[in-house]
C-alpha cells in the first residue's frame, strides 16, 4: 500500500456559514443543537460500485443525452472539464462525477420549478462520467441561464452547475457548485456569499479555458475538484469535506 503521507489539517474557517440571515432558508434549516457523530453502517461503507460499462454513449453529453442523440438542446454550447485531485495534487481515478443544471433559460426540468422560462424539450439537465487514470473528466453541455428565487426582493442565482462526486461508498458522496468566470451575479448571490472568504469562493469559479475551446463550436471552462486539504473545494453537504 502506498504511503499517503501526513494528514493536512483543514482550515474550518474557510467553509460556508451554516446560518446566514441574507440566505433566508438557511435560518430555518440550520441546526439548533450541536451535531452528533454516529457510527456508520455497511450501507454507507460499501457500494455502490461504478464502472465504465455502466455509462451510456451520451451520458457526459447533455446536449444530446436526453434525446439519445436524436435532437440537440438549445443554447450556448460549452465544454466543462477538469480533474479530481487529492490534497497533494494526485489524481483520483475511477470516480463517478455527476452534474445537474438549469437549461439555457434558467429553468430546471423539475415539477416544482415554476419559473416562467420555457422547458427545452431536448434538454434533461443531468449527466455523469467517470474520471480516467489521471483524474480527468469532461462534460459537453449548455451554459445554464440565471434565474430568480424567492429570498429577498430581487435575488437571482448566477449561472451554475451542480456537481456530485462519489468515493467508494454512499458515505463518501460530496456535492458542490461551479460558477462561470465573469458572471456579475456571483457578487450579488446570498448563497454564494455564505462563503465569507473571497479566496475560497473564487475556487468555485471556473476560468475560461481557450486552449480547450473548439473554434466555431464551443467555449471551455476548467473546474478542478480538490477533495481534501488546504486547497479543498467547498462542498455543500459535508463541512468537513471528504
Amino acid at each position: 500500500m502506498t504511503d499517503p503521507g501526513p494528514l493536512v489539517a483543514r482550515n474550518r474557517d474557510m467553509h460556508p456559514v451554516v446560518c446566514d440571515p441574507n440566505y433566508k432558508t438557511s435560518v430555518a434549516r440550520s441546526p439548533d443543537w450541536a451535531l452528533l457523530s454516529m457510527e456508520s453502517t455497511p450501507s454507507e461503507e460499501t457500494g455502490p460500485r461504478f464502472g465504465h460499462s455502466m455509462l451510456g454513449k451520451y451520458d457526459n453529453n447533455l446536449i444530446v443525452n436526453f434525446t439519445n442523440g436524436k435532437a440537440h438542446a438549445i443554447g450556448e454550447r460549452v465544454l466543462v472539464h477538469g480533474r479530481v485531485l487529492d490534497e497533494f495534487a494526485r489524481p483520483v481515478p475511477n470516480t463517478l462525477v455527476e452534474i445537474w443544471q438549469a437549461n439555457a433559460g434558467g429553468r430546471y426540468r423539475h415539477a416544482k420549478d415554476t419559473y416562467f422560462a420555457p422547458l427545452d424539450p431536448n434538454f434533461g439537465g443531468c449527466g455523469r462520467t467517470i474520471t480516467d487514470d489521471d483524474g480527468h473528466y469532461e462534460f459537453l453541455t449548455i451554459r445554464p441561464g440565471a434565474y430568480p428565487w424567492q429570498n429577498r426582493g430581487n435575488d437571482w442565482r448566477p449561472m451554475h452547475i451542480h456537481f456530485s462526486v462519489f468515493g467508494h461508498s454512499f458515505g463518501q458522496r460530496l456535492m458542490t457548485q461551479m460558477y462561470f468566470q465573469g458572471d456579475p451575479l456571483i457578487d450579488l448571490c446570498p448563497i454564494a456569499h455564505t462563503i465569507k472568504q473571497r479566496s475560497q469562493l473564487d475556487r468555485l469559479v471556473a476560468p475560461l479555458d481557450m486552449a480547450k475551446a473548439r473554434p466555431m463550436d464551443f467555449l471551455a471552462y476548467k473546474f478542478d475538484i480538490v477533495l481534501r486539504g488546504r486547497r479543498q473545494t467547498m462542498f455543500e453537504n459535508k463541512i468537513e469535506g471528504s
